[in-house]
């Protein structure tokens, strides 16, 4: 015998609810008056108890359906043998699923500090066929993009995380149907796999209202106490938490910098207009940046280089380079060694600050800002000071690409000591670069110009480029600053000056 499961009343002027939390799956046996789920209206909490004894054969409406007055909401199948229905109710689907079983699809690793990332695309649906490490999904951290891999073969039977969902790095994207006879078995999984999975594992989460009305009041979690089942936060106890705010006193709240309001914008230009959300990874650049010019002393100075012998050094030995070596001979691997060559004798712009103490690194991991579709990352060229110029070529070349391509690790991207950006690809002739946090000193590169010069009394056209250090004023005296930039330019204008170490 079957009974069916239904929404209760809800009470005066109340129409439909939200099914927050089942706290049974199928197959599950069932007392009579257990609850079976919780139903959030806009006013209260409704916990449906089951009306019989027996097993619990089928779930109607899942976790996050909206339902109305006397909707099913389920099926209980009664009586002493209940628990038997359980396999009879699946009969279609068991010789496909007796093959399959689920594997769970996890947040791969993120990388030292990152700690969360944001589903930013599925390439599959539920039900797709997918192959063991076939492409599901792509993550958006603050630092690089992560595509998710399939674990298994099998079919795509549960999407946990949708697309602009932020994930912790421990959480479960999705539940894959792998096994021979998956493909068969999708039907029934797609279908199962929402009302089944969550009640593993979900005893505390949010209810759906409460969550959107934390996002769109923009406050924490944690700054909310939950009065449902478990601890779980209500729609109502985020009212409260921001009424509660709304009156504490404006001394207790951080002090922000306020975001410049828009001007008035009139409907025709409004109609034109597109509005984009950031992406994380520029929302971190962007908070990185200011951070760096609320902490550091920021201060820039510049000089200028005759790239002549430099110029003539590579187009001298370009050709056998490249032959011997497979990669191109470029001007960054000059200013790498230069710069490694200044470092050496200016160890201060090769530091940061700790607190009060100041970190001397005996070591170069030179950073080499790139520019991609996506915005400005930093790959860093590790023990930059040890390598030859093909090394460095060669991991310039490699890095660049993968940076490109979105490719690049975090920990690709970590440690760096001292920052190189070369705004001249794209034809600046002088610009003053700010520094990437917590690193003290970036230099600036600008394009090649022919310019009028002095050369012994007779004037000249050269090939010159201004160079710009940027430095952090509280660690590195004006001198210190001068005297780096003033060793670069020696050792571009006489490349000689590098194999000797002078």
């Amino acid at each position: 015998m079957t009974t069916e499961v239904r929404v209760p009343t809800l009470g005066e002027s109340v129409t439909e609810a939200t099914v927050a939390t089942w706290f049974k799956k199928p197959g599950d046996a069932v007392a009579a008056d257990e609850m079976l789920c919780e139903l959030e209206t806009d006013k209260v909490t409704v916990e449906v108890p089951s009306p019989a004894a027996g097993t619990l054969a089928e779930i109607v409406a899942a976790e996050g359906a909206t339902v109305g007055v006397d909707a099913l909401l389920a099926n209980i199948t009664e009586g002493a043998a209940a628990p038997a229905p359980a396999p009879a109710a699946k009969a279609e689907a068991a010789p496909a699923a007796a093959a399959a079983k689920p594997v769970d699809v996890m947040v791969p690793s993120l990388g030292e500090s990152v700690t969360e990332a944001t589903v930013s695309t599925w390439f599959k649906k539920v039900g797709d066929t997918v192959a063991q490490d076939e492409m599901l999904c792509e993550l958006e951290t603050d630092k690089v993009s992560v595509e998710v891999p399939s674990p298994a073969a099998g079919v795509l039977a549960e999407i946990v995380a949708g697309e602009g969902t932020t994930v912790d790095a421990s959480a479960k994207l999705a539940v894959i149907s792998s096994g021979a006879s998956a493909a068969v078995a999708a039907a029934p999984a797609a279908e199962a796999a929402p009302a089944a999975a969550p009640a593993a594992g979900k005893d505390v989460e949010d209810a759906p209202s409460a969550k959107k009305a934390m996002a769109e009041a923009g406050i924490a979690r944690d700054a909310v106490t939950g009065t449902g089942k478990d601890g779980r936060v209500m729609k109502q106890d985020v009212a409260k938490a921001v009424a509660a705010a709304a009156a504490a006193p404006a001394a207790t709240a951080p002090a922000a910098p306020a975001a410049m309001p828009r001007g008035p914008v009139s409907a025709d230009d409004a109609a034109r207009e597109e509005r984009v959300k950031m992406t994380r990874l520029r929302q971190t650049i962007a908070r990185r940046l200011k951070d760096a010019q609320n902490t550091a002393a920021i201060l820039t100075t510049y000089n200028e280089v005759d790239m002549t012998e430099c110029m003539a050094l590579r187009k001298e030995y370009k050709d056998l380079f490249e032959k011997k070596h497979g990669v191109r001979l470029g001007f960054m691997s000059f200013f790498t060694k230069a710069c490694c060559h200044a470092l050496k004798e200016v160890p201060e712009v090769n530091a940061e600050i700790d607190g009060t103490d100041i970190v001397y690194k005996n070591f170069v991991h030179m950073g080499i800002a790139a520019g991609t579709p996506q915005g400005l990352v930093v790959p860093v060229i590790r023990d930059a000071d040890q390598m030859s110029f093909a090394e460095i070529e060669k991991a310039i070349a490699e890095k660049g690409k993968r940076a490109r391509d979105g490719k690049l690790s975090m920990a690709e991207m970590q440690g760096g000591t001292f920052t190189i950006s070369n705004g001249g690809v794209y034809g600046s002739l002088m610009s003053s670069p700010i520094l990437n946090p917590p690193q003290s000193g970036i230099l600036g590169m600008h394009k090649i110009q022919d310019r009028p010069m002095v050369i012994n009394g007779e004037i000249k056209i050269r090939p010159m480029m201004y160079l710009a250090l940027s430095y952090d004023h509280r660690i590195v005296d004006g001198k210190g600053a001068v005297t780096f930039l003033v060793r670069v330019k020696e050792a571009l204008e006489d490349p000689r000056r590098l194999l000797m170490d002078l």
